[in-house]
């Protein structure tokens, strides 16, 4: 049996294109730059968008991308318009039996510093002094203003108009919600606009 086929080139000596591999001019060696989407125009109109397109679409290296003008760079500060509907009389009770505790002390710490001061000063012993010469007599002295208005006295004056001031608040705290209700149904209660801090 002879061999028709001729004579096949050596695989080890072969140096031509393999099976898929391009015969033309091969690709540089340098980096390899991926076409950008906006070209740079030319100076020269549409020769130069030619030319770019050309080139493959590769900016130039004077291109710069320049931000918006139009771009707001103030922050808004947001609003909100709200409605108190409803004020619950319970917690109104509670926050205003709280606050008038709190102001009663004070108005007991206050008195007695008061009387300090006034005391220190000598303003009891002088206008005590006046005031009995005033309404004195050959048979009695006068009225004695030290001795009524005493520190002990005037505490326990404080602390009843204190207890009666924590009463008539809370009291009238709660009734002013219960009123408050009736008439935010009808009218549709206070509005408030609510602003963000800058």
């Amino acid at each position: 049996m002879t061999d028709s086929r001729g004579q096949q080139p050596s695989y080890e000596t072969y140096s031509g294109p393999l099976p898929g591999e391009r015969t033309g001019a091969q690709q540089p060696g340098g980096p390899y730059h991926p076409p950008q989407a906006y070209g740079a125009p030319a100076p020269g109109g549409a020769a130069g968008v030619q030319a770019g397109g050309t080139l493959g679409g590769q900016t130039g290296a004077g291109a710069v991308r320049r931000p918006r003008t139009g771009a707001r760079t103030t922050p808004r500060t947001r609003k909100a318009r709200l409605r108190v509907a409803k004020a619950d009389p319970w917690s109104v009770m509670k926050v205003s039996f709280l606050l008038s505790i709190a102001l009663g002390i004070c108005t007991v710490v206050a008195a007695a510093v008061l009387w300090m001061v006034m005391d220190a000063m000598g303003v009891f012993s002088t206008v005590g002094g006046t005031i009995s010469e005033a309404t004195g007599s050959n048979e009695s002295n006068g009225f004695d203003l030290q001795s009524f208005l005493s520190l002990p006295r005037v505490l326990m004056f404080t602390s009843v108009i204190a207890v009666i001031d924590v009463v008539l608040m809370t009291a009238l705290a709660t009734l002013g919600a219960f009123i408050y209700n009736l008439s935010a149904g009808f009218v549709g209660g206070v509005e408030l606009t609510l602003a963000e801090d800058e």
